[in-house]
């Protein structure tokens, strides 16, 4: 049942929880692997760090790879994507008026961040606008090429999008972007335990994802893959020991990465185990939690009478953002967090506002019962 569900994970019983898509949720069981692997830590620190953890985030990204499609050789843990973009960002050899072309719909944090990067290196940041409702993937692709020119030398786009929760088509613009010998890194924060993913057959040249979102493993969790052939230039913004340190990784790449002074990584060794619970446990109901996302959708559509964003379903899996109308109140975050007990995030993207809501196993139909309840009362 819905409340075995619910009682797996640590969320409050008394709150309706439909932001699985900013920080995830982490289950009772996983939570508890990874305390193991703290309590380790601390029993013997010297002998954790110098020895023990090699083999440990061996085992890890081994795991990862399986579970992505990659070699374990080609992943790096990061905390998050907004640091593993980061530094490949500042490894990146961009001349004066070089251009990366982004989608309008990227995440805010990391837009920011290419913005500082390119007001340093003089280059050119353009943001391709994508109209929604997004119709069809051809269409889509045709529009983001406009924004191709030959000075454009990277494509950063999100696989699926944080503020609109789009999958984007992104497989023919990595294999027009490869033609043209153009650079692809692809955000992929929401994707892992989402939908499915194969980064060897993607072909991107960079995928980052968040492992603490919809895969459940512990806050800090995320990945960076690194094409083979870019290993030699791609260099850490944190330089701590590398090959003269404990890393017993036959590869200088791995080895300059992955000690970063001290730190606790116990979450990255969790992954395996992480894999494991969601394989038992959540993926079995990922089309459940899809459906309701889409039944979620047309409920939108008939209570706001605004329009949905994407036709047709295979734009979006369990996250949909929705167009509020204009009579919205200003602080309806707060309303319905205050009154009803819901936390579902509001965003302002391109001047409109939107009201995400995401479902994962803890979720079923009678919380988007009481949103919609919650909705009418306000509206």
């Amino acid at each position: 049942t819905m409340n075995e569900k619910k009682n797996q994970f640590l969320l409050k019983k008394d709150i309706t929880f439909l932001n699985h898509g900013s920080f995830g949720s982490c289950p009772i069981p996983v939570f508890e692997e990874y305390q193991k692997w703290q309590k380790l830590l601390e029993n013997q620190p010297d002998q954790f760090f110098k020895k023990e953890l090699w083999n440990a985030i061996e085992h890890s990204r081994v795991s990862l790879g399986e579970f992505v499609g990659c070699t374990q050789e080609d992943i790096l843990f990061f905390q998050n994507p907004t640091t593993a973009v980061s530094n490949i960002i500042h490894s990146l050899n961009l001349k004066m008026d070089d251009e990366v072309l982004m989608t309008d719909h990227e995440y805010g944090a990391l837009v920011r961040a290419w913005n500082k990067f390119s007001k340093k290196q003089n280059i050119k940041i353009v943001e391709q606008k994508i109209p929604i409702a997004v119709e069809s993937s051809e269409e889509f692709v045709e529009n983001f090429w406009q924004g191709v020119t030959e000075r454009t030398k990277v494509i950063f786009i999100s696989h699926i999008t944080s503020p609109t929760a789009l999958i984007f088509p992104i497989k023919e613009i990595i294999d027009r972007a490869k033609k043209h010998g153009i650079l692809t890194i692809v955000d992929g924060a929401h994707v892992p335990g989402h939908i499915e993913l194969d980064i060897g057959s993607l072909g991107c040249d960079f995928y980052t994802g968040a492992l603490h979102k919809w895969l459940c493993a512990p806050k800090g969790c995320s990945f960076l893959y690194v094409k083979r052939t870019h290993q030699k230039w791609v260099k850490p913004i944190v330089y701590s020991w590398g090959k003269d340190g404990n890393d017993t990784s036959s590869s200088q790449f791995l080895q300059d990465f992955q000690w970063q002074g001290t730190r606790d990584m116990s979450s990255f060794l969790t992954v395996p185990y992480a894999i494991k619970y969601f394989k038992n446990y959540i993926y079995p109901f990922r089309k459940y939690c899809r459906q309701i996302s889409i039944d979620t959708s047309s409920r939108f559509v008939s209570l706001f009478k605004t329009q949905a964003i994407f036709s047709g379903d295979d734009w979006i899996a369990q996250m949909v953002s929705h167009p509020l109308p204009i009579n919205a109140p200003e602080n309806l975050a707060d309303i319905l967090w205050n009154k009803y007990k819901i936390v579902i995030p509001i965003f302002d993207w391109q001047g409109i506002k939107f009201i995400r809501s995401s479902t994962q196993i803890y979720n079923d139909s009678s919380d988007i019962d009481l949103l919609m309840r919650a909705l009418k009362s306000v509206l």
